[in-house]
């Protein structure tokens, strides 16, 4: 089962919350990036966000899951966690802080040179 375009929706207008949101299709689901980083999937309805120590300290108990057959597991947050926007936003934000700043991939090749 595909994701609904109006969750994908939803999930933006909840985890927003000063950040910059967005969320862009992959493989007929779709990935969430806060800020330029990737912080969680959105796969057949569910969000499955990436696990870090931080995301872990702010959710408590967890639940884990994978977001698709051979994917590394996630916290899987629903109900009504969803439902609150504050919460969930600050989720995101926790989560973008405990990720890397993404590396922008260069071209291999010289400028001017022939590939």
């Amino acid at each position: 089962m595909a994701t609904r375009p109006e969750t994908v929706d939803y999930i933006l207008g909840q985890a927003s919350g000063g950040l910059t949101v967005a969320a862009r299709k992959m493989f007929g689901e779709y990935a969430l990036y806060a800020d330029g980083k990737l912080v969680a999937l959105i796969c057949d309805d569910q969000l499955f966000v990436k696990p870090t120590a931080s995301g872990r300290a702010f959710i408590g108990v967890v639940t884990e899951a994978a977001p698709y057959k051979g994917a590394k597991p996630s916290f899987l947050i629903e109900g009504d966690r969803l439902e609150d926007g504050d919460w969930l936003a600050e989720l995101v934000r926790v989560t973008a802080d405990g990720l890397p700043t993404p590396v922008r991939k260069t071209s291999r090749h010289k400028p001017g040179v022939a590939p």
